[in-house]
């Protein structure tokens, strides 16, 4: 019995497919091995594909980035509040090319991609003049005898610096939790790396499905009435006229002309089989978990845990932008103490943040109502001091 020849044609099948063909005698056969490829972790690797490539990880990082540097500051010095401080209109303007809130906003964008975020301080005479973000794949940690930092190296091109550690012009170095690395942090895309490809490989499976006139992956059948294969320039003219004649999206819909036993069989499956569109709605949720920004917020489907947008919205300042601000108003604390040689203490200004509007008035009016509280203990409820009269 004779087999039929079969030519693959489609190009919607996944990256990484490994094609071999192999001739017996008159008969020809093609396998095709399907190998999942990952991306990896490294700063730029997520940076290119997370927020360069994705639209759902750009949203989210952007999402949680502008809303943590809208946050404002207070400064305190010991329990007093501080108006007007050195420290303030350092954190307002940072160098002469970044205000505050892009130096800010740069900076939790390296800690949500990288996990970490380096700080350079400008000492000139002995006084903070300016501080500069420094890009996280630039920076390494030199670990001394006892494992702990001794110093950073910063290489930008063929240019090495070391900057200490500790000392006159150390460096802040703000990180995230990391549970196998001692010096450096884990950032949370990469704990959604899966989602984040499944995501894109869904949209480049699709445009490429749209390139192929929206056709299936497939195989033409030759199935001879009287017996023999393709001749090889038969072969290589059939190749090409599918090429020339039924593929991209200008030729889609054309009909297949068939001749000489020709039949085409789909070997692909279809968008609803693969359930296309709730695996990509999956992994967009996916990463959106791994941020801690509820879903609803980037307008993703099938997930509205919350019953409205307010809610929602409330969460995500609770759970996830306040506790980003408040780790760096601690570090930022002890650096900027170190700095200017005073016991500083920088807290964001909650009353400032729109996204707790709701909380805060309902916190005022149940102190309005509260009759049995003075009128300086209802302004220390709030975090006011005393009153003048």
């Amino acid at each position: 019995m004779r087999l039929p020849f079969r030519l693959p044609w489609g190009a919607a099948a996944g990256e990484g497919a490994v094609a071999e063909r192999k001739a017996v005698g008159g008969l020809a056969l093609v396998a095709g091995e399907g190998r999942a490829q990952w991306s990896g972790r490294s700063y730029g690797t997520l940076a290119r594909e997370g927020f360069m490539r994705n639209p759902v990880a750009h949203r989210t990082v952007r999402l949680i980035s502008e809303a943590a540097a809208a946050v404002p500051w207070l400064l305190y010095d010991g329990e007093s509040e501080v108006g007007e401080h050195p420290a303030l209109t350092l954190m307002a303007r940072p160098n002469g090319r970044t205000g505050g809130a892009d130096f800010l906003e740069a900076l939790y964008g390296h800690l949500l991609l990288s996990g970490n975020a380096f700080v350079e301080p400008l000492v000139i005479g002995g006084r903070a003049a300016e501080l500069h973000l420094l890009r996280p794949d630039r920076v390494s940690v030199v670990a001394g005898r006892d494992g702990w930092p001794e110093a950073y190296e910063y290489r930008a091109g063929a240019q090495v610096r070391r900057i200490a550690a500790e000392g006159e012009g150390a460096l802040l170095h703000l990180k995230l939790f990391h549970p196998l690395d001692d010096h450096l942090g884990f950032p949370p895309l990469a704990a959604a790396q899966v989602a984040l490809d499944l995501h894109n490989a869904a949209a480049r499976w699709n445009k490429a499905l749209l390139d192929n006139s929206a056709r299936p992956s497939g195989a033409l059948v030759y199935q001879p009435k009287e017996g023999g294969n393709l001749a090889p320039d038969q072969y290589e003219r059939l190749k090409r006229e599918l090429d020339e004649g039924y593929s991209g999206p200008m030729r889609a819909g054309r009909p297949l002309l068939l001749e000489g036993g020709l039949d085409w069989k789909s070997m692909g499956l279809s968008p609803r089989d693969m359930d296309f569109v709730e695996a990509r709605n999956g992994a967009a949720r996916d990463v959106a978990l791994a941020f801690g920004v509820p879903p609803m917020l980037l307008g993703i489907p099938g997930d509205n845990t919350y019953a409205n947008y307010q809610e929602a919205n409330r969460a995500f300042f609770r759970l996830t932008v306040l506790p980003l601000v408040n780790r760096t108003a601690k570090s930022f604390s002890g650096f900027l103490s170190g700095l200017f040689g005073e016991a500083l203490t920088l807290a964001p200004d909650l009353d400032q943040v729109a996204g707790l509007a709701a909380e805060r008035d309902a916190l005022w009016a149940r102190l309005g109502g509260a009759d049995f509280l003075s009128d300086a203990e209802k302004r220390a409820a709030v975090g006011y001091g005393p009153g003048t009269d």
